[in-house]
């Protein structure tokens, strides 16, 4: 394949998950998160498994456009776990969901070459049969996994998504107050109650007949005086309604720094390899491959490091501006760095790798901070906003590895020029209110 080739595939495979990520978002606001996530494993998986009877590069980019699915159940999993976490700790749960998820992308780096050199050396297979083969393992976990997900877990705290509203009416039809584990809305405080199931969570229940969209606003606003717990609404989505929290600035905002730090990951990732290829051949390709997979892998301790430091200046400051303030921090040292390596294009490994890795823990604590906020932005919303925030990651790293097409292997040369669009706008993004106006700030 052609270096422009290989940069096309990469392109549809990020185009597919963007596309993808946008649709499940007012669907797992409509039919659950689980569901969709199930179903997006499921679809994935197929065109997985058929990737060993790709035979051309126009195959290849077909095959991963559909692959690309799978990156899309972000988006699920995220909305999953904020209906199960406190909005005082639901940044750390997040940022460590998703920072297993792209660390994943970098085990595979290590597992696929292993199961290949496991069915050529003791299988005695041709290496010609043997990748093709190797792509049955991904199919057989990913499936696995899908019908775990559909006969052991469950939609919410309390049990189905289409009865999470029966323990509400339960209460109300008994005359017992209605209390919930969730954030206090003067303090932020967890507010408990005995009465109520465990684990229960605000973020998950809806409403059983559709409110004016004005009163929904309001909803979001109003603190009842003596009574510490309110009820966060999730609406089945309308057109109007998935338009207005699309195109609000609060929304509109969080999508921008994701598409930032989450796009320039997935750009620089495609192209590390070949970056440390040029500047170490002496590495030889599987080292550098290696490498390069490092930079995923830091994800497992980097992007949840992210989400849980805003969770604890969110429960100092009671405030959802102290994790904006986070946010916009990690945004503009991590467009520094970019800037360092791009403009100093190091030719020692140690400065190489010593700066990636400064890289790796700002931008992708920066991915962890981000779902740290968007739990707040239009909670009745949460798939919608987390829809939109996710395409948008896949949005800028289709512009990125767009720009990394057209400059061929100057690659030092458009990671600074990343850098300066994402010192940019985070700048120009940190005085946007982290919510709506008129909604409550805690």
């Amino acid at each position: 394949m052609s270096q422009n080739q290989v940069a096309n595939s990469n392109i549809v495979a990020l185009l597919a998950t963007l596309i993808v990520r946008f649709i499940s978002g007012p669907l797992c606001d409509r039919f659950g998160p689980r569901l969709v996530f199930i179903g997006l494993l499921l679809a994935g998986a197929i065109p997985t498994a058929m990737a060993g009877l790709v035979t051309n590069p126009n195959g290849l980019i077909a095959l991963r456009f559909f692959v690309g699915i799978l990156g899309a159940t972000f988006v699920p999993c995220q909305v999953w776990t904020t209906g199960f976490f406190d909005k005082s700790i639901v940044g750390f749960a997040n940022s460590l969901a998703g920072g297993l998820g792209n660390a994943g992308g970098g085990i595979t780096y290590f597992v696929m070459p292993a199961v290949f050199d496991s069915l050529v050396h003791q299988q005695g297979l041709t290496p010609h049969k043997a990748w093709r083969v190797a792509y049955i393992v991904p199919f057989i976990i990913i499936t696995a996994v899908a019908l775990g997900m559909l006969f052991t877990c469950e939609d919410t705290p309390t049990g189905k998504w289409s009865e999470r509203n029966k323990w509400m009416e339960q209460q109300h039809s008994e005359g017992a107050p209605v209390k919930h584990e969730i954030v206090d809305t003067k303090s932020g405080i967890r507010a408990n109650d005995s009465s109520s199931p465990p684990s229960e969570s605000s973020s998950v229940l809806e409403k059983k007949s559709p409110r004016p969209q004005d009163t929904i606003a309001d909803q979001e606003a109003q603190t009842s005086e003596g009574d510490s717990a309110y009820a966060e609404v999730v609406v089945a989505p309308t057109t109007k309604e998935t338009l207005r929290v699309i195109f609000s600035l609060a929304t509109l905002s969080v999508a921008t720094a994701y598409a930032c730090s989450f796009g320039a990951e997935l750009s620089i990732e495609s192209i590390l390899g070949s970056y440390y290829g040029k500047n170490f051949p002496h590495l030889g390709q599987t080292e550098t491959g290696r490498w390069a997979a490092m930079f995923g892998l830091l994800n497992v301790v980097f992007r949840p490091i992210g989400g849980y430091v805003a969770d604890l200046i969110y429960r100092s400051t009671k405030n959802v501006c102290g994790k904006k303030i986070w946010l916009t921090f990690l945004g503009v040292v991590m467009g520094a760095f970019q800037l360092a390596i791009g403009l100093t294009d190091p030719k020692s490994q140690s400065t190489m790798f010593g700066l990636s890795a400064g890289l790796a823990f700002f931008l992708e604590a920066c991915n962890g901070a981000n779902f740290a906020l968007v739990p707040h932005v239009h909670p009745y919303a949460n798939g919608i906003v987390s829809g939109i925030v996710g395409a948008s990651g896949n949005l800028g790293g289709i512009i990125f590895a767009i720009i990394f097409r057209y400059n061929g292997v100057e690659y030092a040369r458009v990671i600074w020029i990343i850098g300066v669009i994402s010192m940019g706008l985070f700048i120009a993004l940190s005085w946007v209110r982290p919510v709506p106006k008129g909604q409550n700030s805690r």
